[in-house]
């Protein structure tokens, strides 16, 4: 016979009775008994309907069993939100961290005076769209800035994209989000500060040249006749003028004054060109129609004439470079000869022929190999150590070759023609083609281009024509394009120019005119002499 068990009594009903009988204490015994009776039957009618049970176990007892079945649900519950989660897709889980709390930003500086209690007037016309009542006569600045904010994201229908922070996804692996954190933090760092954050570059920018115009470089001794060279000292702050008034003038370069150093006369001798020997202790001058030339001892102060060259067979000694290697000279005869010189023993240790007259000769920057150029437009180049012809080409559309320089960083040769086009060419590919194509042709003097130099950084190619005033331009490198801004157009001050040349480390530029000055420039962008 089952046992019939009775369905709790109502709310009110307990009430009732409760209000009628005082209440009885019951007996702990008792009702421990009765509550083992009631697990007992609910282990029975385990089939029984879930609410019906759930009532009774909540009214008869059995908390024991109850807190363990809510553990088991919660563990359950649990386990299913960790399967959900990492099943979710990545755009789930973006929507997830929408709905997250931006995390706060520290402030990059706190200015003390935000803190201080200041009272604004809100009846200016301009907060006047501000107020809200005739209460708010006065406002605080933190109230204020808070009504601001809320009525420009009213405005826009919320916070703008461009204003939220950011949240980082979900799902990220641990060791990501610490190098993220490391990110944002060197992201805040970088905005505290003030400041330069991109460093001026050291390569030379085109377009427009900073330099400054300086006294005369041989202002304390000008020269009486046209001026035919101009170079600086490879080693000292020093500059030497040379010209047809047959003086050559050491000054020391300091911009301002530019004082002599000293000065020599050559008796009739007009000096063609005057060349410092490699290592800058002598000074090598030519002339015109002399077979003679002078070496110049600058520290003993001595003068040298050096009347015969021992297996020289020319009728004068003109044109001449320095050798970079070795104390020696290159000297530039006729008919397409040139001859070494060593400067030791006065004699003529090898020669080299050319087909047709040389124009010019450009050594590389080593010294191990010489360009030259012929009056037929056709450049050869020579190995020093062998004598060796090693390449032969004809410059692109040249009909008379005139001048000819090779850059210091070994990239570049530029060949001058009578048409005033001068070519440059990749000093690679002349070395390698019979044809070499010019990577430039710059067309910007218009008369005979006499004189090429490129500047010791390779960065800048000189170019000038004696034939004509102001025919120098300054050629920017590797954009090949003429910097603007100089000759100067509003005052006259280039004349006409037979030589150029750059300060050791292109602090200086300057030019040797037929007027019997070096106009003097500081190049801006060179920090050093």
């Amino acid at each position: 016979m089952e046992e019939v068990i009775k369905l709790p009594e109502s709310k009110e009903r307990r009430a009732a009775k409760q209000k009628r009988a005082a209440p009885v204490r019951p007996d702990l015994e008792q009702e421990e008994a009765k509550r083992q009776r009631n697990v007992e039957t609910l282990a029975v009618l385990g089939e029984a309907d879930g609410s019906v049970r759930l009532l009774e176990e909540l009214v008869f007892g059995a908390e024991d069993e109850l807190l363990d079945r809510l553990v088991e649900d919660k563990d359950q519950q649990r386990a299913t939100l960790l399967d959900d989660k990492d099943d979710s897709s990545e755009s789930e889980a973006e929507n997830e961290a929408r709905l997250e709390v931006p995390p706060t930003r520290k402030a990059a500086w706190v200015d003390e005076d935000d803190e201080l209690e200041e009272e604004v007037d809100m009846t200016h016309r301009f907060r006047r769209d501000l107020v809200k009542g005739a209460a708010e006569a006065t406002m605080s600045k933190q109230k204020l800035q808070q009504r601001m904010k809320d009525q420009f994201q009213k405005a826009m229908g919320g916070t703008p994209s461009w204003a939220e922070i950011k949240v980082k996804k979900k799902g990220k692996k641990k060791a990501e989000e610490d190098d993220d954190d490391e990110e944002e933090d060197e992201d805040d760092d970088l905005l505290r500060k003030t400041g330069n954050f991109v460093a001026s570059s050291d390569s030379l920018p085109a377009g427009i040249l900073q330099m400054k115009r300086c006294l005369h470089a041989n202002s304390a001794r000008p020269s009486d006749d046209k001026l035919t060279t101009v170079q600086f000292h490879p080693s000292a702050q020093v500059v030497m003028t040379a010209g047809l008034d047959q003086s050559i003038s050491l000054f020391q370069v300091d911009g301002k004054t530019n004082p002599k150093i000293q000065s020599i006369h050559l008796e009739r001798f007009p000096v063609h060109k005057a060349q410092f020997s490699r290592d800058g202790e002598k000074v090598v001058a030519t002339s015109l129609k002399n077979k003679m030339f002078y070496l110049y001892d600058m520290m003993e102060g001595r003068v040298q004439p050096v009347h015969t060259v021992r297996g020289l067979n020319e009728a004068r000694v003109k044109e001449f470079s320095v050798c970079p290697e070795g104390d020696s000279l290159l000297l530039t005869g006729t008919s397409g000869y040139l001859h070494v010189l060593t400067l030791k023993t006065k004699e003529v240790v090898r020669s080299m022929k050319i087909n047709g007259n040389i124009s010019g000769v450009a050594f590389s920057h080593d010294g191990s190999k010489v360009f030259t150029n012929s009056e037929e437009g056709e450049v050869y180049v020579w190995d020093m150590r062998s004598s060796r012809c090693l390449n032969r080409f004809t410059d692109d559309g040249c009909v008379r070759g005139t001048s000819i320089a090779a850059s210091r960083n070994g990239q570049y040769l530029a060949c001058g023609s009578q048409s005033g086009v001068v070519n440059i060419y990749s000093q690679e590919a002349c070395l390698s083609s019979t044809n070499p194509r010019p990577l430039k042709a710059v067309m910007n003097l218009l008369t005979t281009a006499t004189s090429l130099t490129f500047n010791p950084s390779s960065e800048i190619l000189a170019m000038a024509s004696r034939a004509d005033d102001e025919a120098v331009r300054l050629l920017h490198l590797p954009s090949f394009t003429v910097f603007s801004n100089f000759p100067l157009s509003k005052k006259k001050i280039v004349h006409r120019t037979s030589c150029l040349d750059f300060s050791p480390n292109s602090g200086f530029f300057s030019m040797a005119d037929n007027k019997g000055r070096a106009p003097l420039f500081r190049l801006l962008h060179y920090k050093d002499f």
